[in-house]
Formats: structure tokens, sequence, C-alpha cells
């Protein structure tokens, strides 16, 4: 049997320890202030949040190139590679024309790219699962066609503290988004099939996270999960509080919270939790 690389670009917000644990080859993107441009995990995170914070405009990302996958291919492994939803981002587009390129030198190599749908940690999940799979001893394809499966039965919520970088973006109206704001409302979000849709709203960041607690019971009901994940833009009080309320209610076999990073941060702003069940 081949060995398996699991490879994986840098919008999964897996932590260092995970990462090590399980093997990982990790493809940042790019982040760029201005002429400032960082490869994802430059800037410390905290540094990100603020120099985020002070300036008028969003910070760009962008995918890797198709290169920087090819040098993560390398190897005498099969590769199964996991990428940020391809809705939201030309990096699986890069990943598949590298394995193209890579296939052009080694026929007989395998190479997976899968689209996860997703990003943060909904997309490390997989990851994670993948890398037990690999160690459980199945094949490439088992793993997969376990992964692809596994696609339609995973859930993602968040809310968001503030709509500052909807704003920033030009994706709502800047006097709408300031009265948001100034009412204190916080809008909650699910994220699935390439997409992120506002669907509801609460007032008060407590009132937020209970909510995505709720919405999380709601969907246990339909099966059976094994793994939560919660990550946060810089606000760790309110992921343990998000953890607190689910497990009230409801136990796995892992739970872990970890930090959103650069490439979704961007877009959720501090203060955002995420919460994915798989």
């Amino acid at each position: 049997m081949n060995k398996i690389k699991i490879v994986t670009d840098s919008s999964c917000d897996l932590n260092k320890e995970i990462i090590e644990k399980y093997n990982i080859k990790v493809v940042p993107l790019n982040v760029s202030f201005g002429k400032d441009t960082y490869i994802d995990g430059e800037l410390d995170k905290k540094e990100f949040y603020e120099r985020m914070k002070s300036s008028s405009e969003l910070p760009k990302t962008s995918c890797p190139s198709p290169e920087r996958f090819m040098q993560s291919y390398e190897g005498d492994e099969d590769v199964i590679i996991f990428t940020i939803a391809s809705a939201l981002s030309g990096t699986y587009s890069a990943a598949l024309l590298a394995k193209n390129m890579m296939l052009e030198e080694n026929p007989n190599k395998k190479i997976a790219v899968i689209d996860t749908e997703t990003g943060s940690i909904a997309q490390g999940q997989f990851i994670i699962k993948a890398a037990k799979l690999r160690e459980e001893g199945k094949s490439f394809e088992e793993i997969v066609e376990t992964i692809e499966t596994l696609k339609k039965d995973k859930f993602f919520y968040g809310s968001l503290e503030t709509l500052e970088n909807a704003i920033k973006g030009g994706r709502i109206n800047p006097l709408a988004g300031k009265l948001i704001n100034a009412l204190n409302m916080k809008v909650i979000i699910k994220i699935g099939d390439g997409v992120v849709k506002p669907i509801d709203s609460a007032r008060g960041s407590n009132n937020s996270i209970k909510k995505v607690a709720s919405k999380i019971s709601d969907m246990m009901e339909n099966g059976k999960y094994t793994s939560l994940a919660i990550a946060h833009a810089n606000c760790l009080e309110k992921a343990e509080k998000a953890k607190e309320l689910i497990l009230k209610n409801h136990s796995f076999e892992e739970v872990m919270i970890t930090e959103i990073g650069s490439v979704m941060g961007t877009y959720a702003s501090e203060g955002a939790i995420l919460v994915s069940v798989l």
C-alpha cells in the first residue's frame, strides 16, 4: 500500500499541535495590507486583528500559486489535498492545476483535490478525519469516498460580532451596517455548499452565542455526530461559552477550540465565533 500525504491550504484554522500530530502539510495563502504582502501565518493573529482594525480597507487574500502546491505534492506518496470552498477562493483551481502539472511528470501518482465547500474549522474536521482514516490503514480511495460522503452531513454556524468588515468590503450599505452595529445586533450565519448566508440575528453577544448553540442542538436531532469544533477571532471567552452551552445537552468524542486565522478572519472580523459539527 502506498503512503498517503495529506495536504491543506491554510484556511483550515487548525492549530500547530494538530498539524504536527497528524503530520499535515499546509500550503499558505497570501494576505496583503496595501503593498505589504505576507504569507498566511507570518503575522501573529493578535497583530493581524489589530492591524485590520486600524486599516480603512480590508486586507486582501490571494490563493497560493500552482508552483507552491506542486512543491507540496513532491515525494513518493499519493496525495489528498483539502481546499477552501471553490466558490469562495481560487485556491481549489490552483491546486487542481498543480495536480495536472504533476501528473504530466508522474502519471502513476494518485492525487485527489477535495473542494470542501466550506472553510475554517469545518475544513479542519475533514482533514482530521482523513488523517485518522490513514492511521487505520484505509486506502486512498476509501478515504476520498468517506470524506465526499461526510461533506453532506456536516453543519456549520457562526456569529459575527460586527459588520465592520462587510462595510469595508462593500458587501453591505454603510449606513445600514452602522445602524445594525449601533443597535448591538449580531448576525448569525450558516456556511455550506460554498455559501456564507446570514440566517438570523440576535441582540448582544451572549444572545448570539445562545442562538448558535440552539441551532446546533436542533441539527443534532437529525443524526449521530462525534466531533465539535469551535473557532474564534481573538475572543476565547466566547468560544468557551459556546462550548459550555452545547455540551450541556450533547456529548462528543472530540471537542476542540482553535483560532480563526487571517484568511477567514478577513471576512468574519474580530469577535466572531464559528461552530462546526461533524
